[in-house]
């Protein structure tokens, strides 16, 4: 199942302390001799279960819930009390279970935060008012070899905007992913949300709000308390402690990145994850599509900044693979947002957001909805992209999609707005006669009868950064890395594409299936630490014979161990 461990542990607390804690806690695995050895006798039923019964147990009980939140709330009491049969059930049942550790129902869950919260160290929070002692705050934390840390400050929580302190169940649940994807030791990680105030008034009004009650503080104060962060991060962890930025604003996102990136691993869900997973959709669409990546033409549907960071992910891959500039690779991609495809001789253009600047090509001024877009340009990659909330500045309709199969034999279509996707998969495929290659941004079951042949099903891809961060986060730490540069997301997607068997593109698929999470971590893994050994900025010496070996065999194992 993963790395190989020691098949006891000497154990120092015992009694009730070693069942509270859910490091230790195996519940009612505790064979008889560890219930004599370690004070457990009369604290627990008499019945010796193996972890093989509580997996099913647990599974059982999940099923029998309502609600997603009702899920993630089993599922987060689980984990608060047995950390490996949580993540055996998660990862065990990962396809079943991703929906309820993931969006959006652990957003959901940050909205009723002050609700359900526990006073458990199962995160950092980390105040203005700390300034000065960060450090000494960082000291605090139960585990002392950190080597990924999940930051969040709560600012752009998708589609539900600013939930401020609220929002730690996000760095929590992309913990979680990176453990039951990518095998990171739990007790590596650590979340952290900085709470700087919030602008949403209904927090501010609650009672129930767990964060301070100020107005959200920005500019210079914002940006010395994140950089006394991780400057006691650097003191503490080293310079190879992974950085995951996740559900920041976009500008604050950029900023950090760009002043850290050559300092730690560090990376952004919102600026490169998402881009990286779309990149690998269509890498991996290439062997039906035909062609190669710099042959299409990619249009982005969207609001907000996901769009152009998707949009530079896709410029810096074709610049990768045909040698030239990123300024020539982006002039086949375009931008349409609510006032109409983004051009220099649209009325607005001075005025623009600075994301959008680098594809505001010359072009038509006309083009003021999606359609007369794909009539012009005649797109053969379409891109829904909106993460704002409400409804996506246009939907995919029948024209749309009609358009985009007489482009292209094999179109491919990829509604990925949060709150309402721009067409149903369903819809997408009769659209298209069948020829569509269709990913979404949930998880879909197969479409019946709508494939080229008579009877056929479809399968659409669920494109989501989990096939992407878990397995950068594991090449970082078996290659102990100092940075991550693009060619790193690149090499990432391109492991992905290659994962994708001939058999799943005939389904529909463009990515692999989920249950193959694992397999897909490792292969990612190896082209990351691939890269950073080649560039010279890995510092675990000397490198591995083989790096997916390495990686498979870095693996958390969640399966208990025996205490002596």
């Amino acid at each position: 199942m993963g790395r190989p461990t020691t098949p006891w542990v000497r154990q120092v607390i015992s009694g009730v302390d070693l069942m509270r804690h859910p490091k230790y806690n195996k519940g009612l695995a505790f064979s008889e001799s560890e219930r004599d050895r370690l004070y457990l006798r009369g604290l627990l039923p008499p019945a010796v279960l193996s972890q093989e019964v509580q997996l099913e147990r647990a599974i059982l009980n999940i099923r029998s819930k309502d609600s997603p939140l009702d899920k993630y709330t089993y599922l987060s009491s689980l984990q608060g009390r047995n950390e490996r049969l949580f993540y055996r059930v998660l990862m065990e049942h990962f396809e079943e279970l991703l929906p309820m550790v993931s969006i959006p129902t652990v957003r959901e869950a940050c909205q009723k935060y002050g609700l359900m919260f526990k006073s458990l160290p199962r995160g950092l929070f980390v105040t203005l008012e700390d300034r000065g002692r960060v450090f000494r705050i960082l000291k605090n934390w139960p585990e002392r070899n950190v080597r990924v840390i999940t930051v969040t400050d709560g600012e752009r929580v998708g589609p539900l905007g600013d939930l401020g302190v609220q929002a730690i169940g996000v760095p929590i649940s992309k913990l979680a992913l990176h453990t039951a994807c990518g095998g990171v030791e739990p007790a590596t990680t650590m979340p952290v949300v900085f709470d700087v105030g919030t602008d949403n008034e209904d927090l501010l009004r609650s009672p129930l709000y767990v964060g301070v009650r100020h107005r959200r503080v920005r500019g210079d104060a914002y940006y010395q308390l994140l950089d006394e962060f991780l400057t006691a991060v650097r003191r503490r962890y080293g310079n190879t402690t992974l950085i995951h930025f996740c559900d920041m604003a976009y500008d604050n996102a950029a900023k950090l990145l760009n002043m850290y990136r050559t300092d730690f691993p560090c990376f952004s869900d919102e600026l490169q994850g998402l881009g990286t997973a779309v990149l690998a959709a269509i890498l991996g669409s290439l062997p039906k599509t035909g062609g190669s990546l710099a042959d299409h033409t990619v249009l982005l549907s969207g609001e907000g900044a996901a769009a152009a960071c998707v949009a530079e992910l896709l410029a810096a891959a074709v610049a990768h693979q045909t040698g030239t500039t990123v300024l020539e690779a982006r002039q086949n991609i375009w931008l349409v947002d609510s006032k109409g495809l983004v051009t220099r001789s649209r009325g607005d253009s001075s005025t623009l957001e600075d994301y959008k600047l680098p594809y505001c090509h010359s072009g038509p001024a006309d083009c003021a909805d999606l359609l007369s877009a794909v009539q012009t340009l005649r797109p053969t990659v379409l891109i829904g992209c909106d993460q704002l909330g409400g409804p996506p500045p246009f939907v995919f309709d029948q024209h749309v999609v009609g358009t985009m199969a007489d482009n292209a034999q094999h179109p491919l279509i990829f509604p990925l707005s949060s709150t309402a996707p721009e067409c149903s998969p369903h819809d997408a495929y009769v659209w298209s006669g069948g020829r569509a290659v269709v990913a979404t941004c949930r998880q879909t079951p197969a479409v019946a009868g709508t494939g080229e042949g008579e009877g056929q099903s479809l399968q659409p891809s669920h494109i989501s950064s989990t096939y992407i961060f878990p397995g950068v986060a594991l090449g970082t730490l078996i290659s102990r890395c100092t940075k991550l540069r693009d060619e790193q997301f690149i090499a990432a997607a391109e492991a992905v594409a290659r994962m994708v068997t001939h058999e799943d593109r005939a389904a529909g698929a463009t990515l692999p299936p989920l249950h193959k999470i694992r397999d897909v971590s490792a292969s990612v893994a190896r082209a990351v630490a691939q890269k950073a050994y080649e560039g010279g900025f890995a510092t675990d010496l000397p490198k591995p014979h083989s790096l997916y070996d390495r990686a498979r065999s870095y693996m958390y194992n969640p399966q208990y161990r025996r205490y002596r």
